[in-house]
This record gives C-alpha cells, structure tokens and sequence, in this order.
C-alpha cells in the first residue's frame, strides 16, 4: 500500500491554467488537511497506522502514520484503553527491530521518539523494560547504534521533558535517569576504549621526531610529569566507517547527557581519557575530510561508504569536553577531575600550536577542520571565564605557559571571526587580572610581575595587528563599507576590538604602554608632516604620484589614525593622583599631536587632491578632544604658576580648529572641530579663552545675518554651545567675586540676542498668514532656532544656580514668543514637536527660575490647548511627529508632578483628569506603546509623588499601631489609576507590562500599597488572579520571575487570606480541570511563606494545572468517521 486511498496523486490530475491550477492545488491541499486531520482524531486511528507502517515504503504515509501515534501518546493516552496501550508498547519496537535498517534515518528517529515518549508516559509502572530493553540494544554490537539512537533520545524527551508532564513525573523521571547514569556511562566508557583499542594502530607508527620529543619533554615538566602527556602521545586510532559512526553516536549521547548531569564521580578518569583520545583526532591533519559532506548529525546514520571524517569525532569530543566545562558548580570531589581534564586539554593545545618543519602553527590550523577549532576557543573561553579563578593558583598549573600557548593559538588563527574570538578570551583574562589586583593591593607588583611578559607580549602583537606596515596583507582583506547590525564596518570591528584589549593592558602597565605607543606615533607623525614638501600650492594637489609611494603614504596615514586612537585611550591614565608623575609624557603627547593639528589646518591637507586618508585629520582634533581631561587638571594645577605653557596649548589647539569651522571644509572635520571647542569650553573652561582672536573670529561668523555663511544644523547648534559654556559655565578654582557675572551675562544676553533675532520678529505675527511660502518660512526659523535654544538650555542643566539665572534672563523674551506661538501651531505636529521639546528642557533645567506664575501659565495654556480631540487626533498617527507631541506633554507633566511644596498641586485633578479621561481612552485599546509608557510613568510619578493626595496619613497615626486606616481621599481617581494598570496586564506589550510590574511593586515598597486597606479588600485578589492568568497562558514567559515575585509580595500581606480564600476560589474558578485534580493541585500547593518555597509552589501550580488542562481537551469526544 503506497498511499491512502483517499488521496489522489497530483500528477494525475488535467492541466490547467496556472492560476486556476494554483487555486486548485490550495483547495485540494485544504481537503486533504482537513480529511487526515479527521482521520487522526478517530479513536481507533492507530489501528490503521500500525498497518500502514507495517505495509507501506511510501515515506509519506509513514511519517503520517508516526504523527498519528505521537499525537496520540503525547495529547489522547490518559484516554486510551490499558489493552490498546499494551499493544502499541508491544508492536512499536518490534517494528522498530524488524525495519530500521530498511527505513531512512528520519523515519527511524521518529519511531524511536514515538516509543521513548510512550517510555516517558509509562515507565516504569506500565513499560517496565523500557530502559532495560535500551541498555540492552547497546550491549548488542550488531544492534548498539539502535541503542544509542534510542538512549539520546531518552536524554532529550526524558530529562528536560516539555510542560505536557505534571512536576511530579518530571522529578521521578529524572531520579530515575539518575539512577541508571553510572550504568550508561560504564557502557559507553566500555564502547569507546574497545574501539579505540581495536583500531589503535601500534605497529605501524614511526619513531617520534626531535620536535615530538621536545613537546613531551615540554609537557613533563608543565604537567610534573603527568601520566596523561604519555597517555596522550599514543598512538593515533584509524577505525573503519562502521566503528565511526558508533563512536560518533556514543559521543553525541555524552555529550548531551553531560548537560544535564551534575558533575561526579560516575564521570571516571578513563572516560575522561577515552574522551580525549578522540579529541585528539581533531588536532590531526589528516583528519580533515576530503570527500563529500556529511550530514550534520551521525545519528542520521548516512555515511557514504568508505568516508571516515576523522574531525567530526575530534568536534564531538570537544564537545563533551565543553559541556563538562560550562558547568560553574563543581563539587569538592570533581575538582582533582576537572585539573586533569584542563591538563588534558592543554596537551591538545600544545599539539596545535606546535611547529615542525612541514607546517608553521599557521598552516596547522588552516589545515584543520573549522568546526574543531571553533569547538577548541570555545573551551578556551569556559576555561578563562568559569575556571579561571579556581584553577589560577593551583601550583599543580602552570598558567603563564598556558598563556604563552593561547597567545600562539590566538596570532594564529586563520579566520577573522577566530581572531575576534580569542581576542575576547584575553579580555575577559585581562578583567579577570585587574580584578584581582584591585582585591589585593598589597600585593599588585607581585601579582603583575607574574603576568608582565604576558601582557608586554600580547599589548605589541594587537598593536602589530592594526598596522598595514606589519599586516598588510590581512588588513586588506577587511572590508570598510558594508555596515553591519551595529552600525560599524568590518574593518572598524576589528580596530573596534583590538583597541578594547590595548585598552584593558594600558590600564595594567600604562608606563610600559606609552613607551610602546609613543615612538611609532612619533614616526608616522614624521611621515604626515613631511608632506608639506610634496605639496603643488598652485593646483592644491599631493606630487607624489609613483603607485608604490602612494601605497605606502596611504598605509602610513592608516596606521597613524589608527594610532591616535590606541594613544587616545591612554588619556584616562595621565589623570588624577598619577597626573605628576606622568605629567611628562602627557605634555610630550599633547604638544606633539597640537602642533601637528596646526600644521594640517595650516596646509589646508584635507584640500588637497591625494589618496590621503580623509579620516585623518578629523582623527587628530578627536585625539585632542580625548586629552580634555588632561588639560583641565594641568590648567587646575597651573593656575598658582606660570601659566605660559598652557596658555600656548590652548591657543595652538583654538588656532588649529577655528579655521576649519567654516562651511568650506568637509563636514566630518567641521563637525570634529566644533566638539572640541566644546570640549575646551565645558571640561577645560580657562579664563582667557573669550580674548583669543580665533574666538572672537567665531563670534563674528556665528552672529552675523548671512544666510549663505550659515553652518549646517548640526555644527551651528555645538558651535553655539561653546559660545554660550564660555560665558555661562564658572571657571575652575576662582571665588564668586572674580567669575566677573555681570560682564559675562551682557555678553550672553547678546549672543542671544544675535542668534534669536529673527524668531523673536515672530512675536508681532499673531495670525500667520495662510498662504504656504510664508508658513514655510515661519516654520523654518522655528525650526532652525529652537534647537539651538533647547542644546543651550540642555548643557547649563546641571551647574551652578548663577549659570542658569543668567540664562533664562537671556532666554526670557524667546520663552514667550514660544508660548504666543504654540496655540497658532497646535495643529503642526511638526513645528509642536519642537516647541514641545524646548518646553520640556526647559521645564528640566530652569523651572526654579521661570517661577511659579509663568510655569502655571505654561501648565494652564498647555492643558486647555490638549482637548480631547486634539490628543486622539496626534495620537492615532502611531509613529509620527503627533504622537512625539503627546509623548513630550506628558513627559512635561511627569516634572511638574514631581516638583515638591504646594506651588503646582492645584493643578493635579486636572493632570489626573487628563490622564485618566483624555489620554488613556485612545491608547487602551490600541498598541500606541510610547505614548502608553509615557502615560503610566506619570500616573506613577502622580501617585509616588503625591501620596498624601490619596492616603492622608497623620503623624498619630502612623505611630499609633492600633488606629485607623488611614484617611482615603480622590478614591475614584485612585481606583481609575490601578484599573488601568491592571488592564495594562491583560495586554501583549512586554515592555509596557515590565515597565507597570515595576512602578506597582515600587509603589509597594515605598508606600505599602499592597496593604492599604482599599486595595487589600476591592483589588489584591484581582491583581493575584491576572498575574497568575498570565503565567498559564505563558504570554510573558520572560518576565517569569518579576511577576512570580510580584505575586509573593502581594500574597504576603496576608498569607493566611491567601491560602484560606484566595487559592480555593482560584481553583474553583478554574476552568478545564476535574475537583480529583484540583484537590492535587492544591495539596501541591504547600503552605509556605518564604520566597523560594512560593516560587517552586506557583511554578509546579502553573505547570501541573497547563498539563491536566492539556490531558483533558485531549480526552476524545467522540468518533469522527470519514
């Protein structure tokens, strides 16, 4: 029988138009769904499927049938007759026997997925033999890949089983797994040294060579002699195809059986030995297969006949290896295991990098297979990250040569992504060292001592790495285009990443990490400024023209930006208590990298027609802007001395970049210019600095009307920025009395004037004209100018009181004409937006000086100006400029209900009014999630900031255990505001349902909402009731542990309520269980009140009540006949 008889081949059907034929096929597709579907839900359906499969080769029919028996055993066998049941567990293997030779792969692994599930179900109360009969095809060499098919099958379905088991069974299968582990793993311990044995080729192996004996030599005394470097250098094993595929399946069920076995004793030496052998095949260059690919998984049983790939045992074993190895908890008993098994694997490492005169390390690894290597970092990053600290001081460990080996495995790897790997092992080693020595000062010298040549070693090889001058060939390669996820190339990923490693070593040897860096700075610096000789003035153009020299230029300049980069990050280390000790190198630095700035603004190199790097220049005012710091405290520490020097290096650095803020300069070096004006005027902030020529230059340029010398927006906005932080921000160590305030502040007041000058022409335009060129243009200078206003606002938000006053007196009459122009643009959500966005800042950083008056003004026009309409109009553009208008609104009325005293609480029943009538409304029933997280954060804010509004709480009262409640007020706005949050909980939003847990149990802890008595009586039991709803539909299985803890806080108000009438009317409630199960369910449920034993107790509710549930819409209804 090759198909069932009601399905019709679709070959035979006529030929038709390809439209109507596709409409055909679906239509047909659908019938036959349907009618299988019918078919297997008829009660005695797996009597024709036993048939079918006993019958049929059709591989269709029989995956159908199969399906028909997992659906049956995993949703219907509670309901099955114990005769039936006794039959399918009869017949199933027996056929497994008879046919598993004769079927494909896939067709066998189901069947065997379809008896182990029947195992999982039964065994060993009804399936007594179940893993008996397992162990025994094991023991059965012609039938053992049967058996170890059919054992990682039992280790997937049995030990982690899915949610369609009750806790209970899932705790008694696994004792029972646990029980039969040191079998199992004799067993397979037994297969692999037979094989191995068997197949070892003694004979035939040559003399060990020279460089073979020197690793073993090596290896003694790095192991003191240990019994596994000789255990080791046995000789290779050379099994035939049948013994590899066994082998490959006995590795494949350790290594999952690994993952889920605690660590011990069962886990003998010799199994840990025969592991390795086969690991070692991965180190083998002949191991690499040559022929076709195999299928990803042995348990496919597909090897074409005669192919032995030698490296899928080695990445098996490996395998293995690792899932030992990931394993964070190791018992006292394991800890001389896990030594030998890193001893183990280090002989393995030294036999990877090792050179002979047939292969450099290089070569070796390219010659190996990918996926082992792969395997090997990974063990190499367990290793370092999990092991480390216990292994470390181990004197039986010798960890620098085991360094030493992972620097040659790491400047070695043959793949970019295998470097990138290894460079992260070194950063977590590199973590894992500062750590340590910031937990044992004393000892830091002796610490680093041990590590120093480590580290001197691996900071030169990364440097040498980024450099075309040492690794051309491979820089090259690396592409600087194609942007990825992360919005970086490949090439600066890996700039990215090396310099995070050279990073984490300056932060260990700085000193030796500046003597390193400086003196190849210096020669590339040379190479840059000797340019000036090659320039053809009159065609601004580079002569150097031979392709050689302009390769070579172009490497140079590479290296140089990318050196500047390394030497920026030492910045950091020439600050605080090392500033004068380092002061020296710091100054060379700076002076060095200032005066060549100068030198390329002065050239005008980024003009020029020539291969050189456009990168370059923006490079060196980024390296400037990253020494801030530096000349801030040389500037503290100098202000008592001769300041010449430093007045100098300023005066170079303003000289270097004020030319360039022009818009005749590319943007990147434009844009690079302006940050470190802001740099210099925020960190730095000397006093000379508004005195200097190049400064006044600026000032000119910025508050000249000359529209076509404007900068772009960007620049303008940070240039305006320096400007005002140099006439606002106080100057370093100076007293109130020479800050000179009040000539500060009529500059500012004319900065402004001059840059607002055509937005305050706006205040006379009451009605804007409807005609849509002078909209355009209005809207423009709105546009244009108050994001410069909001970045001014933004950037004094934190200093001084004086600061701010003196800029809001400058901003004063730009505030108004903002609030006259909002009503006439409320229905521009662009132009709102803005106008919006400047309000909030200012809200944020100058409310105290606006005042009381003129902030409730604000407040006042801003809510009569938001009706309903208007709101659910901005709002239902989900993702445009409205909904960032209602979302910067409520963010404005999230600070004035945070604001404290009594000067904004009338305004609160209108807030709440808004909230609750206006905004929530709309968003309900819609996604609308930024606007929605927006609104919950000010009901939060509302209710955490003015508690007293609702709950009026007396001195007396609070002390006075026995008293009253406390005095509710505002009670229905108060239960509007939870309702919502509680519907919030019945919605998909993850975020928005995190977000609202959160602000509950913050409530909670701050102010006892969970045991207010209007909330304990009218609101407690729904909240428990929705949280739990939500962990049986699993909708927020993310947030498991939030709501499961959420859940105990709120039950813990009262446990004795919780236990006595919440959980029996919550069983009752429930629907789809029988009163036999919900009485399980609740003696399950123990009576506990500490938060691990609640945990456990809702975690096996939640999952026992989805199993009976899933048992019981399973059981059949009736019989469906075709």
């Amino acid at each position: 029988m090759e198909t069932l008889h009601f399905l019709p081949p679709l070959r035979q059907q006529p030929a038709l138009p390809s439209s109507t034929c596709h409409q055909n096929i679906t239509n047909q597709h659908n019938k036959r769904k349907e009618l299988l579907n019918n078919f297997a839900q008829q009660t005695g359906a797996w009597h024709h499927c036993m048939f079918f499969l006993s019958h049929t080769r059709n591989e269709y029919v029989m995956m159908f049938s199969l399906t028909v028996f997992e659906n049956l055993v995993n949703k219907m066998w509670i309901g099955v007759a114990s005769q039936d049941k006794m039959e399918i567990r009869s017949c199933l293997p027996k056929l497994l026997l008879a046919q598993h030779k004769s079927v494909p792969y896939f067709i066998r692994n189901k069947l065997c997925k379809v008896i182990v599930d029947i195992g999982r179900q039964d065994w060993p109360m009804f399936y007594h033999d179940f893993f008996t009969n397992t162990l025994q095809l094991i023991q059965t060499p012609t039938l053992a890949p049967l058996g170890l098919v059919m054992l990682k099958t039992t280790s997937e379905e049995l030990a982690c089983p899915r949610e369609d088991l009750s806790v209970a069974r899932k705790d008694e299968l696994r004792k029972l797994l646990l029980e039969q582990v040191p079998t199992v793993l004799g067993l397979l311990t037994g297969i692999l040294e037979t094989y191995w044995d068997k197949h070892s080729v003694i004979a035939s192996t040559p003399p060990p060579s020279p460089t073979s004996r020197e690793s073993v030599e090596l290896l003694g005394s790095l192991f003191q002699g240990s019994q596994y470097s000789k255990l080791l250098c046995q000789p290779m094993a050379v099994l035939d195809s049948e013994s590899h595929q066994l082998c490959c399946l006995v590795l494949e069920c350790l290594a999952h059986l690994f993952s889920w076995i605690p660590l011990s004793t069962s886990i003998t030496p010799t199994l840990l030995a025969s592991i390795f052998h086969f690991a070692r095949l991965g180190c083998d260059l002949r191991s690499k297969a040559k022929t076709g690919p195999l299928n990803s998984s042995s348990s496919n049983g597909q090897l074409n006949p005669g192919t032995v790939d030698r490296a899928r045992l080695g990445v098996l074993a490996m395998t293995c290896v690792n899932e030992l190895v990931s394993k964070n908890c190791v018992p006292m008993d394991f800890e001389e295991y896990l030594l030998r098994m890193f001893q183990q694997t280090f002989f393995l490492l030294q036999r990877l990098t090792r050179e002979n005169n047939a292969h450099t390390v290089k070569s070796r690894l390219q010659d190996l297979d990918e996926s082992y290597l792969e395997k090997f970092t990974d063990f190499l990053r367990l290793f370092v990250s999990v092991h480390l600290r216990r292994i470390e001081s181990s004197p039986q460990f010798p960890i620098v040569e085991l360094l030493a080996l992972l620097f040659k495995y790491t400047f070695n790897q043959p793949t970019h992504e295998g470097y990138f790997a290894c460079l992260d092992i070194w950063s977590v080693f590199l973590d894992f060292l500062t750590n340590k020595i910031k937990s044992r000062l004393p000892d830091r010298e002796s610490v680093l001592n041990r590590y120093k040549d480590a580290l001197v070693l691996l900071l030169r090889e990364v440097l040498n790495r980024i450099q075309f001058r040492y690794n051309q060939a491979q820089l090259e390669e690396l592409d600087d285009e194609t942007l990825d996820d992360d919005q970086q190339t490949e090439w600066q990923r890996y700039l990215r990443q090396s310099l995070e490693v050279v990073a984490k070593v300056m932060e260990l040897l700085p000193s030796h990490a500046f003597s390193t860096l400086f003196p190849v700075l210096q020669e590339n610096l040379d190479v840059y400024l000797g340019l000036r000789q090659f320039v053809v003035t009159t065609s601004r153009r580079l002569n150097i023209t031979a392709e050689n020299d302009c390769r070579r230029l172009h490497c140079s300049l590479r290296d140089l930006s990318s050196l500047l980069q390394a030497v920026g990050r030492l910045a950091e280390h020439f600050i605080g208590e090392v500033f004068a000790a380092r002061f020296s190198d710091a100054l060379a630095v700076v002076e060095r990298l200032v005066e060549v700035t100068c030198y390329g603004s002065q050239t005008s190199l980024y003009d020029l027609e020539t291969a050189v790097p456009s990168v370059l220049k923006p490079d060196l005012i980024d390296f400037c802007v990253s020494y801030s710091h530096w000349l801030a405290q040389f500037y503290s520490e100098t202000l008592s001395h001769n300041q010449s020097q430093f007045i100098n290096l300023i005066t170079s650095a303003v000289d270097a970049c004020s030319p360039l803020i022009t818009t005749k300069v590319p943007e990147k070096l434009l844009l690079s210019s302006c940050h470190l004006m802001v740099s210099i005027t925020s960190t730095v902030r000397p006093v000379f600095l508004v005195t200097l020529p190049a400064v006044q230059n600026i000032f000119n340029l910025i508050t000249t009307e000359n529209h076509r010398s404007r900068l772009p927006q960007e620049a303008h906005i940070l240039v305006c920025r320096a400007l005002s932080n140099m006439l606002l921000l106080p100057w370093p160590n100076l007293p109130e009395t020479e800050q000179q305030w009040q000539t500060r502040s009529n500059s500012h007041t004319s900065l402004l004037s001059a840059l607002t000058r055509e937005y305050r022409i706006l205040r006379a335009t009451a009605d804007i004209s409807p005609r849509q060129p002078v909209l355009d243009n209005v809207k423009a200078v709105i546009q244009q100018t108050l994001p410069v206003l909001r970045d001014l606002v933004d950037g004094i938000s934190s200093e001084s009181t004086k600061s701010r006053q003196i800029c809001y007196q400058s901003l004063q009459e730009s505030v108004q004409v903002s609030l006259n122009l909002f009503p006439v643009f409320i229905q521009q959500s662009d132009v709102t937006d803005e106008m919006l966005a400047f309000f909030l800042t200012l809200f944020q950083a100058l409310r105290v000086q606006m005042g009381v008056a003129f902030t409730a003004q604000i407040i006042h026009t801003f809510l009569s100006m938001f009706t309903r309409e208007q709101l659910a109009a901005s709002i239902l553009e989900e993702g445009s400029a409205g909904c960032r208008v209602v979302q910067k609104f409520l963010k404005i009325l999230q600070v004035v209900v945070q604001e404290p005293g009594q000067a904004f609480k009338p305004f609160l029943p209108s807030i709440l009014s808004l909230c609750m009538e206006q905004v929530y409304p709309v968003v309900a029933e819609r996604s609308s999630p930024d606007v929605k997280s927006e609104m919950f954060e000010l009901l939060y804010q509302i209710l955490h900031q003015n508690w007293r509004y609702f709950f009026k709480t007396s001195v007396l009262t609070s002390v006075q255990r026995g008293a009253a409640e406390d005095t509710m007020e505002n009670e229905a706005q108060f239960t509007a505001a939870m309702q919502a949050f509680g519907q919030s909980f019945l919605q998909p939003d993850l975020n928005i349902f995190k977000q609202n847990l959160s602000y509950l149990e913050s409530l909670n802890s701050k102010h006892k909402l969970y045991s207010r008595k209007l909330f304990r009586t009218s609101m407690l039991f729904h909240f428990i009731n929705v949280l739990l709803q939500v962990l049986l539909h699993k909708s927020h299985d993310l947030l498991q542990e939030e709501i499961t803890l959420a859940i105990y806080n709120m039950a813990s108000v009262d446990f004795d309520a919780f236990y006595s009438v919440f959980m029996p009317e919550f069983l009752n409630n429930c629907h789809g269980v029988d009163t036999n199960q919900r009485a399980v369910l609740a003696r399950n449920f123990k009576l506990e009140q500490d938060l691990p034993s609640f945990t456990q107790s809702v975690q096996r509710l939640v999952n026992d009540l989805r199993y009976y549930r899933l048992c019981n819409s399973s059981l059949p209804t009736g019989t469906i006949k075709l």
